[in-house]
C-alpha cells in the first residue's frame, strides 16, 4: 500500500496508484496522473496536465510539471508526459510544452536527471539517458536514446542529440550532434566517437570499429555532406550499426558540430 504524508496537498482531480508514496509537505496538482509504485519525496511539487508512468522517483525540492518558462505562453493547456523508472533528483525541473511548440514535452522511461538538471517546454527525451548535476535542455531539443550530458552542460534550443552521444562537462551545444559522438567545449566541436560508452552497452569491436570509420567519413575525409551521407548510407547496407548516421543526418536542422 502506498503512504500519503498527511502534510501533502494533493488535487481531488489528481489519479495516483493505489501504491504510491508521497512525502512530507509535497504538492500533487490537477490534473496530474502517477502510476504505480512511483514515489514522491518532500517539498517535491508535481503539477499538470501531467502524467507519470510507474516506477518513478521524484525526489525533495524537484519541480515538475509547471508552466513553460517562455515569454509567449499566456495559459494555454498543454501537458508533460513521462514513462517509467525515471529519477528526478533534487531540485530538477521540468517544464510543460508551449502552444507554438509540440503541446507536450515527453520524456521516456530509465532515464536519471541529477539535482538541477532542467528539460524545458516541449523537450523530447529518449531512454536511458543521463543528465548530470546542472545538465541543461532549452526549449524544443531533442535528446535520443542512451545520451549522456556532463556536469553543467547546455543544449541549445531546437537542437538535437543523438543516440548514445556523450557531452562533456561545461560543454554547449549549438549545433546538432549526430550519434555516437563525444564532444566538448563552448561551443562544443567534436572529439571523437564515445568509444567506452559504446563498449560499456556492449557493442562489438567490429560495430566500435565501423563507427570510428564513419566518423572519419563524415569528418575527415573531406567529402561534402550530401557526399559523406552518400557514403554512410552504402557503409550501413552492410553495417547495420550505421544506420544510426543515416536516420539522423536528414533530421539535422542546426547544421552539424564541427
Amino acid at each position: 500500500m502506498g503512504r500519503i504524508h498527511p502534510t501533502a496537498i494533493i488535487d481531488p482531480s489528481a489519479e495516483l496508484a493505489d501504491d504510491v508514496t508521497v512525502g512530507p509537505y509535497a504538492v500533487i496538482g490537477a490534473d496530474v496522473t502517477v502510476g504505480a509504485g512511483t514515489r514522491i519525496a518532500a517539498h517535491a511539487m508535481v503539477v499538470g496536465p501531467t502524467t507519470l508512468g510507474r516506477d518513478n522517483r521524484v525526489w525533495q525540492f524537484a519541480s515538475i510539471g509547471d508552466d513553460p518558462q517562455d515569454l509567449k505562453y499566456r495559459g494555454e493547456r498543454t501537458t508533460l508526459e513521462i514513462g517509467d523508472r525515471n529519477q528526478f533528483r533534487e531540485c530538477c525541473t521540468v517544464s510543460r510544452g508551449t502552444a507554438s511548440g509540440h503541446g507536450t514535452t515527453r520524456i521516456g522511461s530509465d532515464n536519471l536527471f541529477m539535482a538541477y538538471a532542467h528539460v524545458a517546454h516541449d523537450c523530447i527525451v529518449g531512454n536511458h539517458c543521463v543528465l548530470a548535476n546542472y545538465a541543461g535542455l532549452a526549449g524544443h531539443v531533442e535528446v535520443d536514446d542512451w545520451v549522456i550530458l556532463g556536469g553543467y552542460s547546455g543544449v541549445h534550443q531546437f537542437c538535437k542529440i543523438g543516440q548514445h552521444a556523450f557531452l562533456a562537462n561545461n560543454a554547449t551545444a549549438t549545433r546538432d550532434v549526430p550519434p555516437y559522438l563525444m564532444v566538448s567545449g563552448a561551443p562544443a566541436v567534436p572529439k571523437g566517437i564515445n568509444s567506452e560508452g559504446l563498449k560499456r552497452r556492449g557493442f562489438s569491436a567490429d560495430d566500435v570499429t565501423a563507427i570510428k570509420g564513419a566518423y572519419k567519413v563524415l569528418y575527415r575525409s573531406g567529402l561534402k555532406l550530401q557526399e559523406a551521407t552518400d557514403e554512410l548510407e552504402r557503409r550501413a547496407r552492410v553495417t547495420p550499426v550505421l544506420q544510426a548516421f543515416v536516420d539522423f543526418l536528414p533530421r539535422a536542422t542546426r547544421s552539424l558540430v564541427r
